[in-house]
């Protein structure tokens, strides 16, 4: 392993020779990579070298043992006073030399290894914003539906899935910036993965395409930029690539379930009740498949985004649809259903329905032999999403289940949540039919959240809360039982 230290001259154990040769050898490895350009200044020093970025950790190592050292140095250099640290392409270089290295020598090969990165991150930053178009045109043809035609120019690396993230936030560029050069994306052909990155409408998509599954690390990478610009994120997948556009909507509405203090949220964290495992299984996915089957995939999925997101105008933004084309497909998903999508316990009822699991061949011809009553009840059409199958809930377990929920809830809480919640969420109707201010219902609503100890911000939440209401409800918990206390903020009806 050469330092770059031999042939010393009369000025001592270092001298403008040694200099110039390792700058030559320095520069003939810049010419190749990255990687190479660490790993020669690694053995120039007889040591080690870690260029290290405060999003993806290690960019270069050598050797790759180094990485973990490098990026402490990086993070707290008093730590490591053995080890020169300098600014290098929006990174830090870190070089730990041998004892026996000369310092003038080693600062040498720092200085110059940082200043070739910076020529190398000058050449890359000219060249991305035609790599980032292109990553956005690709990004485009998968949510078209081009599947095979994005597999071909990614090299045919024979990728079959896709995992999506949907990112916003003020910070959005800057972030898009900094994920760029965390993530090195490349289109090198039979990797196991590719990541496209482009900004689609104000929000910044990261689409992991691979072969089914993925090692984590751009999850990582994710919640770390969410974290440091203030981001919040929705993720969905693996999903066949030819299912983009539904990764892309899930994401959507996975991010509306994002809050600071859970900034990236998957898409199976929402929309998956956990009364739905609790409820007997035979009944309920015959229930479910009898009052959806008026209803295509399409219109399926439709008013699952709706639901989880909570809002028209939100699932048409996750759907990448007008509000009204969204209103109408709606009412015409009502007519279909024959039933009133505006009322909660209609939609709680629904999200399960459309959460449920497929019934089971075995179950149906069971029925169809034993002759049931809910088998004739589904045969007759007569299935409805405003009553679930008799006895669903008034079992131990669901009862159970929504004692823990809501029980210790005090009176005027109960009846202002349950209110609030026939109101979809909707803080000025609800006050007004309790007759106390927005104020003091916006309170009531925090003390709720604090007791539940639940996100009322996310709609599928929202739905388990109405329904563990009703389950444990004793009397009407109307308004007109408000208890009052006198006031303006409590004044009587």
């Amino acid at each position: 392993m050469g330092t770059g230290t031999t042939g010393h001259g009369p000025n001592g154990p270092w001298d403008a020779r040694d200099g110039r040769d390792t700058t030559g050898r320095l520069l003939r490895a810049a010419t190749g990579s990255g990687a190479r350009l660490i790993a020669e200044a690694a053995t120039l020093v007889q040591g080690w070298a870690v260029l290290a970025d405060p999003i993806a950790g290690a960019v270069y190592s050598a050797p790759a043992a180094a990485a973990a050292d490098g990026v402490h140095a990086a993070a707290a250099p008093h730590d490591h006073p053995y080890s020169v640290q300098l600014p290098a392409a929006g990174a830090v270089l870190v070089l730990a030399p041998a004892p026996a290295t000369p310092a003038e020598h080693t600062g040498h090969v720092a200085a110059t290894t940082a200043a070739l990165l910076e020529v190398r991150g000058q050449r890359a930053a000219e060249l991305r914003g035609e790599q980032m178009r292109l990553h956005t045109t690709l990004l485009r043809l998968l949510l078209a539906g081009h599947a095979d035609a994005v597999v071909d120019a990614l090299g045919g690396g024979a990728y079959t899935h896709v995992t999506v993230y949907r990112l916003t936030g003020e910070d959005t560029p800057a972030a898009h910036q900094v994920l760029w050069r965390a993530v090195r994306p490349t289109l090198t052909p039979h990797a196991d993965a590719c990541t496209l990155l482009g900004r689609l409408d104000g929000e910044l998509v990261v689409a992991e395409v691979h072969r089914g599954s993925d090692d984590g690390r751009i999850l990582r990478l994710v919640s770390r930029v969410c974290e440091r610009h203030g981001l919040l994120a929705g993720m969905a997948g693996p999903l066949p690539l030819a299912e983009m556009s539904t990764a892309y909507c899930d994401a959507a509405a996975a991010r509306h379930s994002a809050t600071p203090a859970h900034r990236i949220v998957p898409a199976d964290a929402i929309g998956a009740p956990r009364l739905a495992p609790l409820l007997p299984v035979a009944p309920y996915a015959r229930w479910a498949a009898a009052v959806l089957r008026p209803l295509d995939p399409a219109q399926q999925h439709l008013l699952l985004v709706w639901l989880r997101t909570g809002s028209k105008p939100s699932a048409a933004e996750a759907l990448g649809l007008s509000a009204g084309t969204v209103r109408a497909r709606i009412r015409e998903a009502a007519r279909l259903l024959d039933a009133d999508l505006e009322d909660a316990t209609v939609r709680a009822h629904l999200l399960l329905a459309l959460r449920a699991p497929a019934p089971a061949d075995s179950d149906a011809a069971a029925d169809a032999a034993s002759g049931s009553d809910e088998a004739a009840l589904r045969n007759a059409g007569e299935a409805r999403l405003e009553a679930l199958p008799g006895g669903i809930l008034d079992t131990g377990a669901v009862r159970a289940w929504a004692g823990g929920l809501v029980d210790g809830l005090e009176p005027r809480l109960r009846i202002a949540l349950t209110c609030w919640l026939r109101h979809h969420a909707r803080t000025a109707p609800a006050a007004t039919e309790l007759h106390v201010h927005r104020t003091t219902l916006t309170t009531w609503l925090h003390q709720c959240a604090d007791h539940l100890a639940q996100n009322l911000a996310d709609a599928t939440v929202r739905a388990e809360i109405h329904l563990a209401l009703r389950i444990t409800r004793c009397g009407r918990d109307a308004p007109a039982d408000l208890p009052r206390r006198g006031g303006r903020t409590y004044r009587r009806a």
